[in-house]
């Protein structure tokens, strides 16, 4: 309980019979209800209100029809009559008064059932208008929780490409290290001409071969400087630019994009597109049909995938020599040609059951890939 009494602001507990601090969690106590119904019966609810402010809206509309219609007509039959009647004697006077009166009856009598028919069809209305809402409201529930799910899939392939990435970064960082003490050993006991043989007419880059003279007298400094000039790969893709260098001096050579033993490229690869930009080519797919995209994410792709209602997309690891699905597949392919094909016949995860049944290719002029190729 919050009090406040002047400047004092205080949090004051309270306490139950045994002198603990009470607290009543939902569920607990034999009469609560479970969540699932608690929210069955608020979108419900809330559908109902909705649906009951609207008819209260077009009743009003209809009741101020209802109301002008009648009204129109007495006064065109008063006028009618007033019209005919009103220059005759008093007897035929009376018999007006009496037949407008009548009249007057017969109008009310159907402004009244015309009314109990409209506020029928109102009630109709209302209640096909809950039920659009609740199903709105309940749709809208699914697809939240759909959508959720997806995102913590995704963050988990995300995470274990991290940490694969990290793992890997580790080893390199251990490569390197060892070649330098090596290079620094070998240096020492004076075997710099037998470790500078080891890269001759090995050129980094196109940059000269390197070779000890007079005018270079440190020779790991000058090989440190040669690597410097070479491609190094961040430890996660920052730019566009970026995965465009990635792809074509380390994918290229691997044939990644392209048909087997063809130069031509395969129907289902894509370039650098967003999730939401493969969603919406999938989207009149059947199911089975699929794509696959450059990520910008891990160095890798992204294999989006359609489901009967809904999609999928797996993160591909092209990190190193191999190609592999994230957290899904132990399966190492050569190329990525043939994770696609072995896909065709070999399900993705037992409990999807995915098979890569139908590429989907593009449908832009020129291909969202012509960036990579260029």
């Amino acid at each position: 309980m919050y009090i406040l009494e002047g400047n004092d602001r205080r949090v004051q507990w309270l306490h139950g019979s045994d002198g603990e601090i009470w607290v009543w969690i939902m569920g607990d106590s034999p009469g609560d209800k479970p969540y699932e119904q608690i929210s069955e019966e608020l979108m419900a609810e809330r559908a109902r209100q909705q649906a009951q402010k609207e008819a209260e809206e077009l009743w009003k509309q209809k009741e101020a029809e209802i109301t002008k219609k009648f009204r129109d007509a007495m006064a065109k039959e008063k006028a009618k009559i007033v019209a005919e009647k009103w220059k005759l004697e008093t007897e035929d006077r009376k018999a007006a008064k009496l037949m407008e009166e009548k009249i007057q009856e017969e109008l009310k009598k159907r402004e009244e059932e015309e009314r109990q028919r409209g506020e029928e069809q109102i009630r109709q209305q209302e209640e096909l208008r809950a039920k659009e809402l609740y199903l709105s409201l309940k749709q809208a529930q699914q697809h939240s929780q759909h959508s959720e799910h997806e995102d913590q899939e995704w963050k988990e392939q995300l995470r274990r490409s991290k940490a694969a990435d990290e793992e890997r970064s580790h080893k390199a960082r251990r490569a390197r290290d060892e070649y330098r003490r090596q290079s620094l050993r070998a240096i020492q006991k004076g075997k710099v001409a037998g470790l500078s043989n080891l890269f001759k007419g090995t050129s980094l880059n196109n940059e000269p071969e390197i070779k000890l003279n007079s005018n270079n007298p440190s020779p790991l400094m000058t090989l440190t400087t040669s690597v410097r000039k070479a491609w190094e790969r961040p430890s996660r893709p920052i730019s566009r630019e970026i995965l465009i260098r990635w792809f074509k001096e380390e994918q290229l050579p691997r044939h990644a994009g392209f048909e087997r033993n063809t130069c031509a490229i395969a129907p289902w690869f894509h370039g650098i597109i967003s999730r939401q930009e493969a969603e919406e080519l999938l989207m009149n797919k059947s199911e089975g049909a699929f794509l696959v995209r450059v990520s910008e994410k891990i160095w890798g792709y992204a294999l989006s995938y359609r489901l009967q209602s809904g999609f999928k997309h797996f993160l591909v690891d092209a990190s190193g020599d191999f190609y592999s699905f994230l957290g899904v597949d132990p399966n190492r392919h050569a190329t990525l040609t043939d994770l696609i094909d072995f896909h065709k016949e070999e399900i993705i995860t037992s409990s999807g059951g995915e098979l890569l049944l139908e590429p989907c290719g593009q449908r832009k002029n020129p291909p969202d890939y012509s960036s990579l190729f260029e």
